[in-house]
């Protein structure tokens, strides 16, 4: 999506030629929800040049009121024009970097804690690449407009025919990433009734993030202008498969550009680099899985029998281990697979913590336990307290992540602080809450 070759010039002459009226300066905040400022198109020049301040004080994790002076920089490289504004409203958009008053990188901002996270990789020799693979459900409102209960827009099952419902959606869905610069590998219905999935081509981890972002937006907008919802809640529907965002990722030489995961002599095709990387991320799953799992909804996904890891664990070919290593057709192609991650997650924080553990199992050559080839699902339960469990719940999971001391270096401790702050109020909002489970269950009874 992003384009290197964007300067400012080139950006100024794009706007002028497609006659852009407006542009939206777009950041997320720390739970990686995107912020949004619009300016009109003769800014622009102002704007990339000085960048435009704005007040950071209301958006999660950014700063106190007194500290509250945020500045907002352009990066040329992610310009893009939208493809559903257009004529008199016809707008282009900009991701930008966040930096403090005294033109520091602000420490909250989370594309510069990926970008911060990648220059480690690089000082090591690294390139890290990523490819999500991004699932969501497509919802009918109901005839009042509310979502509840859920109406789930088709009744298919994976890879079902064309002739699916959702199939011209999905290709209305590809055309409009496509025309945001992404290039879409695939697309089909996955398992659960209404759910959907939507595959874009790997690149480096800052330019997988933007279009992560990018395609949520998107995906979102593109079903409601067809009367419908677009949701990447992990888990919206219980006793059916959640949405998972599981992340194809590989290291790279920077000296020769070749894949640093790869040995052909290995009875799995693994490096050392590889292993050690698989290593790292086992080590740290369970600090992790607080940002790449954010939700309390997240924790009915990672459960047993839904194709979701709940064991720390790596194989070659089971589906219900944590880290898979899929198929290669070439070398260039190997690649590990981490399933827990969601949907709902902020892709950089994903994005950064990732790699700070794979590339700390590296630094400090951490061994990679056997393989587990089979289903752990269906071992015998006495085996199951042999295996190291993800959390299990969103508190689990922040209690995990406060204690690991490699997560908390990648976010930084302000970011690390103010995650975790956000998602213990998130917690106990739902813990104080009275469900409707709860009335159901023991209301007639007691």
């Amino acid at each position: 999506m992003n384009n290197p070759t964007n300067s400012t010039a080139s950006v100024l002459a794009l706007t002028e030629q497609k006659n852009i009226k407006f542009i939206d300066l777009q950041f997320t905040d720390v739970v990686g929800v995107v912020k949004n400022v619009t300016i009109p198109a003769h800014e622009l020049t102002a704007a990339l040049e000085n960048g435009i301040w704005f007040d950071g004080s209301s958006i999660e994790g950014f700063a106190r009121v007194a500290e509250s002076d945020m500045h907002l920089r352009p990066d040329p490289s992610t310009f893009a024009i939208i493809p559903w504004l257009t004529g008199e409203d016809a707008t282009a958009r900009l991701i930008c970097d966040v930096f403090t008053p005294d033109g520091q990188p602000f420490p909250g901002d989370p594309r510069s804690i990926l970008r911060r996270v990648i220059s480690d990789a690089a000082d090591m020799g690294f390139k890290y690449n990523t490819g999500p693979e991004f699932e969501f459900f497509l919802l009918k409102p109901n005839p009042d407009g509310s979502l509840i209960p859920l109406m789930p827009h088709d009744k298919g099952s994976y890879f079902d025919a064309p002739s699916d419902l959702a199939a011209g959606l999905r290709r209305q869905m590809a055309g409009t990433l496509e025309a945001l610069g992404m290039q879409v590998e695939a697309m089909h219905h996955e398992g659960a009734h209404g759910q959907q999935e939507i595959d874009f081509r790997y690149s480096d981890a800052l330019t997988t993030a933007d279009s992560a972002v990018t395609l949520r937006v998107a995906l979102k907008v593109i079903a409601q202008q067809n009367g419908l919802y677009c949701t990447f809640l992990p888990k919206p529907i219980r006793g059916i498969n959640g949405s998972g965002m599981h992340v194809h990722q590989s290291l790279v030489y920077l000296a020769n550009g070749q894949n640093a995961f790869s040995d052909p002599g290995d009875p799995h095709g693994l490096s050392k680099i590889a292993k050690h990387f698989i290593a790292g991320q086992l080590a740290h799953a369970r600090g992790m899985c607080a940002i790449l799992a954010p939700l309390v909804n997240s924790y009915k996904r990672l459960v047993a029998g839904y194709e979701a890891p709940v064991y720390i664990s790596w194989a070659r070919v089971n589906r219900s281990a944590l880290i898979r290593v899929p198929r290669a057709s070439g070398s260039e192609s190997t690649r590990l697979e981490l399933r827990c991650p969601d949907p709902s997650c902020n892709p950089y924080l994903a994005f950064a913590v990732m790699l700070a553990a794979g590339l700390d199992g590296i630094r400090r050559e951490l061994t990679v336990p056997e393989a587990t080839e089979e289903n752990i699902y269906l071992l015998d339960k006495p085996n199951y307290s042999s295996q190291a469990l993800l959390p299990t719940s969103l508190n689990q999971a922040l209690k995990a992540m406060e204690e690991d001391d490699v997560v908390r270096k990648a976010l930084g401790t302000h970011t690390h602080e103010v995650f975790l702050n956000a998602k213990r109020l998130e917690w106990e909002d739902y813990r104080l809450e009275v469900t409707n489970w709860e009335l159901e269950k023991y209301l007639s009874s007691y």
